[in-house]
């Protein structure tokens, strides 16, 4: 820590909210010498931990492993069923232990745990059930909740947070949505023999990612059995004798189960915000680029910004580590994003990073595009591999500044060639990099 006064205030920073926006920098914050306090409504960790990544990847693996054994067409026998009471059990067994974990590791730096909804009276004091707590600075990392559906028979409606605690999984599935929540579950559900129809209100599916490659993922979920209505629109829920009605604009739908999955919303209601000035809007907390709000000692972290920048784990885990420099005086920059790699956890999965493709078309004079059939590729092949597909974008001077690839290993691929468009590795320093080999790092080099 370099020189942080202390104040008369409780804490030097109080952090509203305990998920990756803030325990990733409070930690390391707290272990300078700050004095830390975080407040928290719920379980610690926030979504990702509890309701989102950890547990969607836990119950996923199965689903991967499923579609690897069914890919080797019988040299690996069996029906690849899935148990989803056990999937769930094991699901358990990797997350539940984690928010005593994460309490645990800010306790053991002096960070104190408040546990509670918090909600601000003034621009340097959070009121906890009817106790307050002031601090010099404040940061306001609330996430984000699910959206619900204003429609007629919206209380029959399930959210992500639901469907990722299913005890057994339904007959029969709708799924009302186009993007990652929408598409990851009927993936899962499909592969657990749910049967699945998914109703989106648009044409296009996962709109922020390359076109082709998104239509290919769809078609190979059709030709698993999901059903996939377009542009069409959910407009009432009704219970009878034969299951869940869904009425939509295309057709009547019977379900035993519905899962809302049409976004999420910033947390930014209740929390005292517009008491203290803290200007919003829809797409959360206005921020500068030394991420303050409209009240300069109240700051944001997290899902809960408005941002252009995805609103992913790893942002918040990048917004959180910024905070913590700046409060400890290590650097008083404004926030420099970096390239911040996405990937949907279908199968295939779709992943991306740095420039895309729609970017690269509209200026072809600055990029070069090279797209590849990776299925064909030996080492693909060595994992019975059917579908997939790169596109590599290069500048001028052919470093490569974007990636995007739908496969089975999509997420690695991206994550192996992410350090070449964030730091602009040269053709030259990319030749002195030896991989591994076989691996999927080596294969997916092996295209620069």
């Amino acid at each position: 820590m370099k020189g942080y006064k202390m104040t008369q205030y409780d804490f030097d920073v109080l952090y509203l909210g305990s998920g990756h926006g803030t325990f990733d920098g409070a930690i390391p914050l707290a272990a300078k010498g700050v004095k830390v306090g975080v407040i928290e409504a719920d379980r610690v960790g926030g979504t990702c931990p509890n309701w989102g990544c950890n547990a969607k990847i836990s119950l996923d693996a199965p689903v991967a492993l499923q579609r690897a054994l069914l890919a080797t067409q019988g040299t690996v026998a069996g029906s690849g069923k899935i148990d989803w009471a056990k999937n769930q059990s094991h699901k358990h067994s990797v997350i539940d232990g984690i928010p005593n974990f994460l309490e645990g590791a800010m306790e053991s730096q002096g960070i104190k745990m408040i546990f509670g909804r918090g909600e601000l009276v003034d621009a340097h004091t959070i009121q906890v059930a009817g106790t307050a707590y002031t601090a010099d600075k404040i940061v306001i990392a609330t996430g984000m909740h699910p959206h619900r559906l204003n429609i007629p028979g919206r209380e029959l409606l399930h959210d992500s947070t639901d469907f990722l605690a299913l005890a057994e999984m339904p007959s029969r599935m709708v799924i009302i949505g186009g993007g990652y929540i929408a598409l990851e579950s009927a993936t899962m559900a499909n592969a657990a023999g749910s049967d699945v129809t998914v109703v989106m209100h648009h044409q296009q599916a996962l709109r922020a990612f390359h076109q082709p490659f998104v239509e290919l993922m769809l078609a190979d979920l059709v030709e698993r059995g999901v059903t996939i209505l377009r542009d069409t629109e959910a407009k009432r829920l009704d219970t009878t004798a034969e299951g869940i009605q869904v009425e939509t604009s295309a057709d009547t739908l019977l379900a035993d189960w519905v899962l809302d999955a049409t976004g999420r919303v910033p947390n930014t209601e209740g929390i005292g915000l517009e008491t203290v000035g803290v200007e919003t809007s829809p797409a959360g907390v206005k921020v500068n680029d030394y991420l303050q709000t409209s009240v300069p000692n109240i700051y944001a972290s997290g899902d809960v910004i408005a941002k252009t920048q995805p609103k992913l784990t790893p942002t918040a885990v990048f917004e959180s580590k910024y905070l913590m420099h700046r409060f400890s005086g290590d650097s008083q920059a404004p926030i420099d994003y970096p390239v911040i790699a996405t990937n949907v956890y279908t199968s295939p999965r779709i992943a991306q990073a740095g420039i895309t493709v729609d970017q690269a078309k509209a200026n072809p004079d600055q990029y070069v595009i090279v797209e590849n059939e990776v299925a064909a590729d030996w080492y693909r092949q060595v994992f019975y591999e059917t579908a997939g597909k790169t596109t590599l974008i290069f500048n001028q001077e052919h470093q490569l500044v974007g990636a995007t690839e739908v496969s089975e290993q999509a997420e690695d691929v991206i994550n192996s060639l992410l350090p070449a468009i964030e730091f602009g590795y040269t053709p030259a320093q990319m030749e002195r990099l030896v991989h591994i080999f076989p691996s999927i790092s080596a294969d997916a080099w092996g295209q620069l």
